[in-house]
């Protein structure tokens, strides 16, 4: 329990810091979509369009634990923006390339994903 505490105020103060670093295109990202898990998925899925994505493979590549991870991909599914695909006993995540929101979303994350990388 201690040692989870530990963590988060440990990423709570990485968090601080990396904000007073402007430049930083993922803290654009956080600052305009206000959270962490939502700006790398979003950012995750967009640079990845058109492929699905594990559960567990998105989680392990933005680096964030389940239960985030889950909600987000929730909140997206809810908007329209991200859209689930089932195939036999698995369950796939992807962008939804027919949403309104993507194109806009492209453009912000696009820029900031070549930024960073």
């Amino acid at each position: 329990m201690f040692r989870k505490l530990d963590l988060i105020i440990k990423s709570d103060y990485s968090m601080q810091s990396k904000m007073k670093n402007q430049s930083d295109p993922e803290m654009t990202l956080i600052k305009l979509f206000g959270s962490i898990s939502r700006a790398r998925i979003l950012a995750l899925l967009i640079s990845r369009a058109g492929q699905q994505l594990y559960q567990r493979e998105i989680m392990f590549e933005v680096g964030l634990p389940l239960q985030p991870v889950q909600r987000e991909l929730r909140n997206l599914l809810d908007l329209g923006i991200a859209k689930k695909v089932r195939t036999l006993n698995r369950v796939y995540y992807e962008i939804n390339t027919s949403s309104p929101f993507f194109k806009p979303l492209r453009e912000i994350c696009g820029f900031t994903i070549e930024q960073k990388f």
